[in-house]
């Protein structure tokens, strides 16, 4: 077959494409001795899966809702109710000047973010070339394959703050970062994943100071934070103005599978996307929409978010960092202080093999994480050691399973840096 630029993008080794596949097979192939650290599955959460299947039951005993629900398309911008009630819940909570006018829906995160920073990176007319500047790497494996243009991303070395025992965080090294014409767009994950950082108030005011400066937008991607699900263990103030695009999501609410991404912007920007959609998929899923209406309008997303899954998986982030810490003793690794999302970052320095070949050799192992080498698109001509001593790993799971599994972990890192 002889496929297009366009095709052959998407014929190719991606980081994201590999995550998924190992989820996919594993879950295709009934491999239950397989303990699946890797991926991005949010936790089981009874109380609020309990919710919403009283939720769809209510749907499926409502004649009318069933078929607005199953036999309608929404319009392009998505579901008008769900889309009037959340910019409510925003302006009610946070005091935002927006409406349904400024959100639009899109049929998960991940299409979303390919239409945003296709829209503001690539080959522009004249010749002009921009791209998505990331203000610290690592950043989100789901972006390094994104654009459609090469050489797509520019990003920045962290600043590195060695804390107290086994701890570090990343900061934003804002005198590396200049933001000159070939910008098209700032963008930040927060919390970040795959590290857990968050990205400090400070901060993102600097870098929306920044981007307003160069005349491009800063997009927030918040698809753990806030203001839901509000996966975040510190300080962190919702950010929105128009300049501002703000990135949500439900999946970790408890519904990945629904597929239902969130965009915050000016109305401007919402036009484009909305027709985008029209024209890729013809209008965005409503079924996201309809599960969470109620909780939108009551303000109970926010209070669950508050209440149950960040409590959840705080817990779940600290009994992780414990084991870590027990089955690593006499190593020399780090972990990414735990700030937010569902994951640990995990760096050992001088590592005598790299990050694949952990991957390779837990995979052998029936253990699942993910090279950290994955996560640093913009320096991917960086020769920064860093890049192959990290790896990510999903805490989220079975608590026994992922027990075993870091065991195992801890078992193979030892093996490395005895082996030299």
């Amino acid at each position: 077959m002889d496929y297009s630029k366009f095709g052959n993008k998407f014929n190719q080794d991606a980081g994201i494409l590999s995550l998924m596949k190992d989820m996919g097979e594993a879950t295709a192939n009934g491999a239950d001795d397989l303990i699946m650290m890797g991926g991005g599955n949010p936790g089981h959460i009874p109380a609020f899966q309990e919710k919403m299947q009283r939720r769809l039951q209510d749907i499926a005993a409502d004649d009318e809702l069933c078929r607005k629900l199953l036999g309608m398309y929404c319009a392009p911008q998505g579901e008008g109710d769900f889309l009037t009630s959340l910019a409510a819940l925003l302006r009610r909570e946070y005091g935002w000047r927006i409406g349904a006018e400024n959100i639009c829906l899109t049929n998960g995160s991940q299409s979303g973010f390919f239409l945003l920073l296709n829209m503001f990176a690539g080959e522009f007319d004249g010749g002009r070339k921009k791209k998505i500047r990331l203000p610290l790497a690592p950043e989100y494996i789901g972006y390094a394959d994104i654009g459609l243009s090469s050489d797509f991303f520019v990003a920045t070395r962290p600043k590195i703050d060695r804390l107290e025992e086994h701890l570090f965080k990343y900061r934003v090294d804002f005198s590396e970062i200049t933001i000159g014409e070939e910008t098209g767009a700032v963008c930040v994950s927060r919390p970040t994943n795959p590290t857990g950082n968050v990205v400090t108030d400070q901060e993102i005011d600097g870098l929306d100071q920044l981007a307003r400066d160069a005349g491009v937008p800063l997009i927030i991607d918040s698809a753990y934070g806030v203001p839901f699900p509000g996966i975040v263990f510190s300080q962190a103030t919702p950010r929105w103005n128009e300049n501002i695009i703000l990135c949500l999501s439900l999946s970790k609410l408890g519904l990945p599978a629904v597929r239902t991404g969130i965009i915050i912007a000016s109305e401007e920007v919402i036009q484009v996307i909305s027709g985008m959609n029209a024209v890729i998929s013809l209008a965005p899923t409503g079924f996201g929409a309809f599960l969470t209406q109620q909780l939108v309008d009551t303000s109970e997303i926010l209070e669950l978010s508050n209440t149950v899954i960040r409590p959840f998986y705080q817990e779940k982030a600290l009994a992780a960092v414990r084991k870590f810490d027990q089955e690593l003793a006499g190593t020399p690794y780090k972990i990414h202080k735990p700030e937010g999302a569902i994951f640990l970052w995990l760096w050992f320095e001088n590592l005598p093999i790299s990050s694949k070949e952990l991957y390779q050799r837990l995979k052998k192992r029936g253990v699942l994480i993910i090279s950290g080498h994955y996560f640093f698109p913009g320096l991917e001509n960086d020769d920064w050691s860093h890049k192959n001593e990290c790896i990510r790993v999903n805490y989220s799971q079975d608590d026994a399973l992922v027990r075993r599994g870091i065991e195992i972990i801890g078992e193979e890192v030892k093996k490395a840096y005895m082996a030299g």
